[in-house]
């Protein structure tokens, strides 16, 4: 189960406060993530729609990914952090696995992945990973 959220509740006019959400890395928190990121942007879009309806499409999509990469690849809980840019959308994935994201060959007859890193490639604006002893953390900007 998710820890709650934290929120800063000291809002101006127009403007969203940043969401923090903690997972403990388990298989059904790459859906408890999702719904989490539908939260944040059903609060979002009351205060600024986004440009198009795929820009939310494309947000949930890349959460799912990011949350089912770190069940994958990395022991233990992860975190998930959501913040409203001037343009966009800032995600940031932090999981317990100092080692970064690659590519690696796609498969289509379905076995062994292959499509995710691709994937972020394509939806995201910007990526960069940050690593250290205690994992990582993948930030990732996209349209809002």
């Amino acid at each position: 189960m998710p820890t709650e959220p934290r929120w800063n509740m000291t809002l101006s006019p127009g403007e969203i406060p940043e969401r923090v959400t903690r997972f403990p890395g388990e298989l059904n928190d790459v859906t408890d993530a999702r719904l989490d990121a539908e939260r944040y942007l059903d609060d979002l879009s009351e205060v600024t729609p986004p440009a198009t309806p795929e820009h939310w499409d494309d947000i949930l999509l890349v959460v799912t990914e990011l949350a089912a990469n770190a069940i994958q690849y990395a022991p233990g809980p992860f975190e998930l952090r959501m913040r409203r840019t001037f343009d966009g959308i800032h995600v940031v994935m932090h999981d317990t696995s100092p080692v970064p994201p690659a590519p690696r060959p796609f498969h289509p007859d379905g076995g062994g992945g292959g499509v995710g890193w691709h994937l972020l490639h394509a939806l995201c604006e910007q990526i960069s990973v940050a690593t250290n002893e205690n994992g990582k953390d993948i930030h990732v900007f996209l349209p809002w």
